[in-house]
């Protein structure tokens, strides 16, 4: 067996000022271990909406009617407080289980070699989005589910998304001065798919705060608008969301892109007809809650395509001196 080593009190010190640089100094991740990091941040990022969808369309976002703790009495959920009180609780233990996630990635791009910097402040970037959403959450359920407070948790959510996406990019790339890889006029069709998406989810979370599934069994205050008249101004920009990304994909067909930005266009337009389709079947059959949860990730997996599409317009080639020695390299200079 492999010893163990001791550590000095020097060590130990050290170990407790400042572990991220302790563990950097002892531990060098491959890329693709500092690449699955950032991913799994993202996966979490976007299972967080799945299961905060679920808290509200099973009607228990106040399963636990009390924050930080679930009851006055209790910690944890009890069994007095049924099915509700265990998926709201358990969506609160999932918040711990993106801080690992996230905690990963921010340990997997401190020890990186060389160190960069700028993707550590994504991961960390991350963890104070995080905690300042475990908060608004906790806000959401002391004010019992008032809608604006749900909209801006969600839109919190989708800000987290759109942070680890770009860091999931950045573990995949250099970090040399980005290189447009299309015109200024692409580019600038591309930032008006953005803005129009940004739209897109903003007016979707007014149509959930106007909508039927308040989150809970008793009487929640809804968004003083009319929920048709708002479903209908959503339609309207998802079909500009469609048309900009159709556009976009002929635009750089005909001035023959490299194949990064067509495919990453293609893949947000398949997910957007997916969507559509979700979006009117559960427009016509009343809201199913199943309909309405694939909808949520719907939305979130939209959000990480258009960034997909933006952050393909450019490239950061990695420079040859940080690339991993090929084998008749090593063998050369050994």
């Amino acid at each position: 067996m492999v010893p163990v080593p001791k550590l000095t009190r020097a060590e130990a010190v050290q170990a407790v000022r400042n572990p991220l640089a302790f563990i950097a100094a002892r531990w060098t991740p491959s890329p693709r271990t500092v690449q699955r990091a950032a991913l799994l941040a993202l996966a979490m990022s976007v299972v967080l909406v799945v299961t905060g969808g679920a808290v509200r369309l099973t009607g228990s976002g106040l399963g636990c009617p009390t924050w930080p703790k679930c009851t006055d009495d209790s910690l944890a959920t009890t069994g007095a407080m049924g099915f509700h009180g265990v998926i709201e609780f358990g969506n609160r233990m999932l918040t711990y289980v993106l801080c690992a996630a996230v905690g990963w990635a921010i340990i997997a791009a401190r020890a990186e070699k060389p160190w960069r910097r700028g993707v550590t402040r994504l991961g960390w970037a991350q963890f104070w989005i995080v905690m300042g959403n475990a908060v608004l959450g906790g806000i959401v359920v002391l004010v019992g589910l008032n809608p604006y407070t749900v909209a801006a948790h969600f839109l919190l959510t989708s800000a987290l998304i759109g942070v680890a996406t770009v860091m999931w990019q950045r573990t995949r790339e250099g970090d040399g001065a980005p290189r447009p890889l299309v015109g200024p006029a692409v580019r600038q069709l591309v930032w008006f798919l953005v803005v129009a998406s940004v739209l897109l989810i903003a007016v979707g979370t007014v149509v959930t705060g106007a909508g039927p599934h308040a989150g809970d069994s008793s009487d929640v205050k809804r968004m003083p608008l009319d929920w048709e008249t708002v479903s209908k101004l959503h339609a309207v920009l998802a079909w500009i969301v469609v048309t900009l990304t159709f556009a976009l994909w002929f635009v750089l067909k005909a001035v023959d892109a490299p194949k990064g930005p067509p495919a990453r266009t293609r893949e947000l337009f398949v997910i957007l007809l997916a969507q559509g389709v979700i979006g009117y079947v559960q427009y016509f059959t009343n809201l199913p809650e199943a309909l309405v949860g694939a909808h949520m990730l719907g939305s979130a997996l939209i959000w990480v395509g258009v960034l997909r599409v933006l952050l393909s317009l450019r490239e950061r080639p990695i420079p040859a001196a940080d690339l991993p020695a090929t084998p008749s390299t090593t063998l050369t200079n050994a």
